[in-house]
């Protein structure tokens, strides 16, 4: 079995990326006043402390990072031409096919409301977007 060829330094860099999407995209003049509100979460008094939710964000984006990073590879070994077009086409299907869809599923039978799926997989697709700038922008030696 092949293991896919990744650029760590473009994944850890992807990572951190993801930090810097979500505190752009829940800023409370961008989405996160409007998040708030239909997620029915207070700003001001928030139930618990942000350090464990904000290490499993880091945890489950580098996760992310490294797949699109291996399904980017794979997907440019497969089509061949530009790396750099096949981790953002490899972005938008997983996206799509995985996160938007299971989003969607899990949102309709919570009940939640249409409008908060929407900002939250706009979130999710801004995030795996730029995650692949930055891996296709940076593919790993020898590609």
């Amino acid at each position: 079995m092949t293991v896919p060829e990744i650029n760590y330094w473009a994944v850890l860099v992807a990572t951190a990326s993801s930090m810097v999407v979500g505190a752009i995209w829940y800023a409370r003049g961008v989405m996160g006043q409007r998040w708030a509100r239909l997620a029915g979460v207070d700003l001001e008094h928030p139930s618990r402390r942000p350090l464990w939710p904000m290490i499993t964000t880091v945890l489950m984006s580098f996760i992310t990072a490294w797949v699109l990073a291996g399904a980017a590879t794979i997907a440019w070994h497969f089509y061949e031409g530009s790396y750099f077009w096949a981790a953002l086409v490899t972005a938008v299907t997983l996206w799509a096919g995985l996160t938007a869809a299971r989003f969607i599923t899990h949102d309709a039978f919570e009940g939640r409301s249409t409008r908060l799926t929407t900002v939250n997989i706009g979130h999710e697709l801004a995030t795996v977007l730029v995650m692949a700038l930055i891996i296709g922008a940076w593919p790993p030696a020898g590609l």
